[in-house]
């Protein structure tokens, strides 16, 4: 006789009680296109989504259970899905932290993943396949810490902030998003490979004038969280971090470069959305958060920024003079504050540079000309030679 099933949607609170977390749906769950069924001694489980998403997957005992985590799907289709299976006693999906939402499948036995995929081959579709397991090796696997890159950051001792010295001025391109993260779409393109192909001319440009050294944090279509982009730039020393996006913004005004330097408060609206957007997950970068309140977290990021945050503001200001000396398109509010995660190290100034929106039809144009892109190319390497000469002026003078 067929086990029977129970589907429950939960949105989990957060931490004040009555609260609870709401998705900004990076995708949805397509039902017409999922399926779970038993197949032999296994079980196969097809879920289909709007678009290609960050995911990972692993097990849980007492009782055994499958968790797939994504950021973010919207579960809202997930009671109209196919299900025939003895296998499963129970599902349920929602919000277990923000900018990330979980699919939770109780098992009748334990059962380990033999196979697992996206497909993006037209539909986006996971498939997981589980087969049957031991009781001990199914503990061992459950047992698991959680993964490291997808983890809170551990504790590390913040180093003092410190002016760089002399020689090339190390510069971290971050293009971003990746892989199954493709950022905003419009038009058959993707922000993602777009930022890439800025990155790859930008990093060319520098090294060609002979003043700088360049790391990018992807050199490929490839997925890389936001923390380990912060790792990244803070494991090549670098000077300054570049942040580069061309996201859409479906109200309000949103054409032409902006220059984004972080804040608690956003300057308005629609950067609140975009920092929302491109975080999804709010880590504070370097801090161990296990032992530690969020409010004891922000003082200790804050007290390090001391030094950091003027020298942040003085990169935002000369990227913005070189850019529109270039006579290039600039956002009518062209510097703008949000809390963007990947601007959260607390000893490397780091700036996010929108070159524009894909959902501005001249925004995109111009993010497909070449002329343009050398000329903003040019307008950066300007700038950060700009920012510094004054932060070497600056730092000549008698601390009083």
């Amino acid at each position: 006789m067929k086990i029977f099933f129970t589907l429950l949607l939960m949105i989990l609170a957060l931490a004040q009680p009555g609260q609870a977390q709401e998705l900004s749906a990076l995708a949805k769950l397509q039902p017409e296109g999922s399926q779970i069924e038993d197949s032999g001694s296994g079980l196969v489980i097809v879920l289909a989504i709007s678009q290609p998403v960050p995911w990972r997957v692993r097990v849980l005992d007492n009782p055994a259970r499958l968790l797939v985590d994504f950021r973010e799907v919207d579960w809202a289709g997930l009671a109209n899905m196919p299900v025939d299976s003895e296998k499963l006693l129970e599902m349920r999906a929602g919000v277990f932290r923000p900018g990330w939402s979980r699919l939770v499948l109780e098992l009748a036995q334990p059962m380990l993943v033999s196979q697992s995929e996206m497909r993006t081959d037209g539909a986006t579709v996971v498939e997981l396949r589980l087969e049957p397991a031991l009781p001990e090796v199914f503990a061992a696997a459950a047992s698991l810490a959680e993964p490291a890159d997808w983890a809170l950051p551990k504790a590390v001792t913040f180093p003092k902030p410190q002016p760089r010295g002399a020689g090339p001025l190390k510069v971290v391109l971050d293009p971003g998003h990746g892989g199954l993260d493709p950022g905003a779409e419009s038009d058959g393109q993707s922000e993602a490979r777009l930022m890439l192909k800025f990155a790859r001319e930008l990093k060319e440009l520098l090294l060609r004038d002979g003043n700088f050294e360049v790391v990018m944090t992807r050199d490929s279509d490839v997925f890389v969280p936001l923390e380990t982009r912060i790792s990244i730039a803070r494991a090549a020393g670098a000077d300054v971090f570049l942040s580069l996006h061309a996201d859409a913004l479906a109200e309000g005004e949103a054409a032409g470069a902006t220059v984004y330097t972080l804040a608690a408060e956003a300057s308005d609206a629609a950067s609140a959305t975009l920092a929302e957007r491109h975080d999804r997950d709010d880590l504070l970068a370097g801090v161990d958060l296990t032992q530690a309140d969020d409010l004891v977290a922000e003082v200790l990021l804050d007290m390090a920024r001391t030094q950091t945050t003027p020298r942040t503001e003085r990169l935002a200001a000369a990227m913005t003079k070189a850019i529109k000396a270039q006579g290039l398109k600039m956002h009518r509010h062209p510097q703008q504050k949000a809390s963007f995660s990947v601007l959260k190290s607390a000893d490397i100034p780091s700036v996010l540079l929108e070159l524009g929106f894909l959902s501005s039809e001249n925004d995109l144009k111009r993010l497909n000309d070449a002329e343009w892109r050398a000329k903003m190319a040019v307008a950066l390497r300007d700038a950060f030679k700009l920012w510094d000469r004054e932060d070497a002026s600056l730092r000549a003078l008698p601390v009083k």
